[in-house]
């Protein structure tokens, strides 16, 4: 039903740099218009709305994510054994459901209304799996995933200002605006998603350099997660540490922004985004040169740990009055996206490269992406509930500092134990029978 023959035709023929264009960017289109049924909400302000004594927008903010969350743990089964000719259709009906939830929500009086952003995170957490599946395991993926990942951080900041044009402009409410903003995405998505689902499978050429995928059962999930968990557990527990800045940021990036001066600014979301998407498809972009996949593995925890240094060092600087708002936002966003877009697109991609692991990158991104949403909310509620009684700026700048030094000690513990793990797989005379036992 979804099939355009012709277009298969042309990309099936097609030179693997064209090829890897088209791909990148119906992939980039289809995830950032899916941000416009997540993010818009966030660029609302909810003054003077509250429940139970806490911010009426804490309580929308940690109930989409509860339901993303948990989203991300029905998703290590969903995405992990998900065949490739129900992914096009599935989008579809979880972006619909997203959609309605949102109507209800504009619908339903408050409180009532909260119970519909959890159910509007829920069949949005899956739809990054279903997107990357159809990018994984080629020559070029870096490539395609450094497009792809970039939607979360220029389609945030997008979603967000045109929300924000919603209300400002249109005149359109608080509580509409998001569904609204919705509306306004729901033909290009459906487009996207149409020419998404004429992207052939991996060439022979592809399996042969990155490995074949398929899909996992119960089983070989178990098997895949007891072979590597030492460094899984210090590649998830870094990754859960991005997930909780990132997410602070992203969510409560107007909240920030209004105690930096920023408040009435629509534009400034799109203004610090921009910049750190062409930066980061640039360091990403150039790993597709690297061919040897350990040398990119081992490439790609430098990367993080350079990502956690920025973030550090520029909260440093403007603790001390030596960086304007804007150029901490800006460079606190690159490091932090540094070490969050990679293990979207290229850590696992290329973890299962170099040890030759028949799997597929959405089971074990599934797993981190749990527990990252996970540690997400529970920072939320430790915040609101604990008594810490700082503004969103003030809690971001120190959570920072906690963050990326414990990020920069795991991640250099974790290329420890992947180098030894590859030594002992490659540099012993029992190499082929030792890579036999690993997988």
């Amino acid at each position: 039903m979804l099939n355009i023959p012709w277009i298969q035709r042309r990309l099936q023929r097609a030179h693997h740099v064209t090829f890897s264009l088209y791909a990148a960017l119906v992939a980039f289109g289809t995830y950032s218009c899916m941000y416009a049924f997540r993010k818009p909400f966030t660029a609302a302000i909810f003054e003077g709305m509250s429940f139970l004594g806490v911010d009426y927008k804490i309580w929308l903010v940690i109930a989409q994510t509860i339901g993303y969350a948990c989203s991300k743990f029905y998703g290590i089964r969903f995405i992990a054994e998900m065949k490739g000719n129900k992914r096009a259709q599935s989008i579809i009906v979880l972006i619909l459901i997203a959609w309605i939830a949102l109507l209800c929500f504009a619908l339903a009086p408050a409180p009532w209304n909260i119970v519909f952003l959890f159910i509007n995170g829920f069949p949005l957490g899956m739809i990054w799996g279903l997107v990357f599946s159809y990018l994984e395991g080629r020559r070029s993926t870096e490539f395609m995933g450094a497009v792809l990942s970039i939607s979360f951080i220029f389609s945030s900041g997008f979603v967000k200002s045109v929300g924000k044009m919603t209300v400002v402009d249109w005149g359109i409410s608080e509580t509409w605006m998001p569904f609204v903003t919705g509306l306004v995405f729901i033909g290009p998505i459906l487009l996207f998603i149409l020419l998404l689902e004429q992207i052939p499978a991996p060439s022979t050429a592809d399996e042969a350099l990155r490995t074949k995928r398929a899909p996992m059962n119960k089983q070989e999930r178990k098997k895949f997660l007891h072979a590597f968990l030492p460094g899984l557990i210090l590649l998830i527990g870094s990754y859960v540490l991005l997930t909780v800045l990132r997410d602070m940021r992203d969510n409560f990036a107007a909240d920030i922004w209004k105690d930096l001066g920023f408040g009435s600014a629509a534009g400034i979301f799109t203004q610090t985004e921009i910049p750190i998407s062409v930066a980061i498809i640039v360091i990403l972009g150039m790993l597709v040169f690297v061919k040897n996949n350990f040398h990119a593995f081992m490439l790609n925890h430098f990367i993080v740990i350079t990502g956690f240094l920025i973030a550090l060092i520029s909260t440093l600087l403007f603790r001390q009055h030596r960086l304007d708002p804007v150029w901490w936002m800006t460079l606190t966003g690159l490091g932090l996206y540094m070490g969050y877009i990679p293990f979207n697109c290229i850590f696992f991609e290329r973890l299962i490269a170099v040890f030759k692991y028949v799997s597929n990158v959405g089971f074990i991104m599934y797993v981190a992406d749990s527990f990252g949403y996970l540690g997400s909310v529970g920072v939320m509620l430790a915040k609101n509930c604990g008594g810490i009684n700082l503004s969103w700026s003030q809690f971001f700048m120190n959570a920072v500092f906690g963050v990326c030094v414990t990020g920069i000690v795991m991640m250099i513990v974790s290329s420890l134990y992947f180098k030894k793990r590859y030594d002992a797989v490659n540099n012993t005379p029992g190499q082929q029978e030792a890579t036999a036992a690993l997988i």
